[in-house]
C-alpha cells in the first residue's frame, strides 16, 4: 500500500559506536526520503566519529577504523543533512529509542538547531511488537517474505523498514494510512525528551521517568532540592535531557 502523505517522510537507520546517546557517535547514516507523490530520494554517508569504533560495534555492522578515517565528521555534513530532512517526519526501526535520540545529539554537539517538536515520528518495530512480536529480519520475512541477507547494513535495514510499513498497512486493515495516526500507534508513551528520562503523567506534567524520583513533577523536584538540577547538568546525560530540564527550570523561574 501507498503511504498516504501530506509531506515527505524520512525512513533511516543508523551505524552506530555504541548504544549510549551520551557518548557514542555515528559511523553510518541511510536516509530515504519518500515525498507526497512517491519519489524517493537515498542518502548514504559513512562518517568519521572521531572515536575508536570498538571490535563489538564492528562485529554488528562491519564498520571499521579504516573504513571510515578518510569519511567526514558529522560536523562538516549536519548543515546539508538539516536541509535533507527540512519539513520532514521520520520512520524507523526501534528509531524513538535509539536512532532518533542519537540523531538529535549529533546536531546538538555540532551546534546545528534542528527542530524536531512539530515532526511526527512512526516508529514501524512499536507497530510490529504491538501486531506480531518480531525483530526487522523475521518483520521483513513476514510482512515481505524476502531475506534481509544485508542485515544491519544502513540503507538495507532502511528500505527493509520502509517496505515493512508498506506491508503492514496492506495487511492490517485497522492501520490508518495517516503518518499522525502512524506515529501516535507507534510511540510506547510522550516523552518529553527523546531519551525517556522525562516522560508526561496522565495529567500532561513533565515527570522524572528514572531514579530516586520517578514519577515525580520535574518542576516540584527542581523546587525542593535545586541541587538535583546542577547534578544532572553535571552528569553523563544527553544533552538533549539537559536542554529540556533546563527549559523546565527557566519556564518555572520565568528566566
Amino acid at each position: 500500500m501507498k503511504l498516504n502523505l501530506k509531506r515527505p517522510i524520512v525512513f533511516f537507520d543508523l551505524e552506530t559506536t555504541g548504544v549510549d546517546t551520551a557518548k557514542d557517535r555515528i559511523v553510518e547514516i541511510s536516509m530515504i526520503k519518500i515525498m507526497p507523490d512517491g519519489e524517493e530520494v537515498v542518502r548514504t554517508r559513512r562518517i568519521n566519529p572521531q572515536m575508536h569504533i570498538p571490535e563489538s560495534a564492528t562485529e554488528i555492522h562491519g564498520i571499521t577504523d579504516e573504513d571510515v578515517k578518510d569519511a567526514p565528521t558529522f560536523a562538516q555534513i549536519a548543515k546539508s543533512l538539516s536541509q535533507f530532512i527540512e519539513g520532514c517526519d521520520f520512520g524507523g526501526f526501534n528509531s524513538n529509542r535509539f536512532d532518533l535520540p542519537m540523531l538529535v545529539e549529533e546536531f546538538l554537539r555540532v551546534g546545528v538547531d534542528v527542530d524536531f517538536r512539530r515532526r511526527k515520528f512512526v516508529d514501524v518495530q512499536n507497530i510490529f511488537h504491538k501486531m506480531e512480536q518480531r525483530t526487522l529480519v523475521a518483520a521483513y520475512k513476514f510482512y515481505c517474505d524476502k531475506n534481509l541477507d544485508d542485515a544491519h547494513s544502513a540503507e538495507a535495514d532502511t528500505r527493509a523498514t520502509y517496505e515493512v510499513l508498506k506491508a503492514q498497512l496492506d495487511r492490517y486493515p485497522e492501520l490508518q494510512n495517516d503518518v499522525t495516526a502512524l506515529a501516535e500507534f507507534s510511540s510506547r508513551g510522550e516523552s518529553v525528551d527523546y531519551a525517556g528520562r522525562i516522560v508526561y503523567n496522565d495529567k500532561g506534567v513533565e515527570v522524572f521517568n528514572f531514579g530516586k524520583y520517578r514519577g515525580r513533577s520535574v518542576s516540584e523536584v527542581f523546587q525542593e532540592e535545586p541541587s538535583y538540577y546542577a547534578w544532572m547538568m553535571n552528569g553523563d546525560f544527553p544533552l538533549y535531557t539537559k536542554k529540556v530540564i533546563t527549559e523546565i527550570r527557566c519556564r518555572d523561574k520565568k528566566c
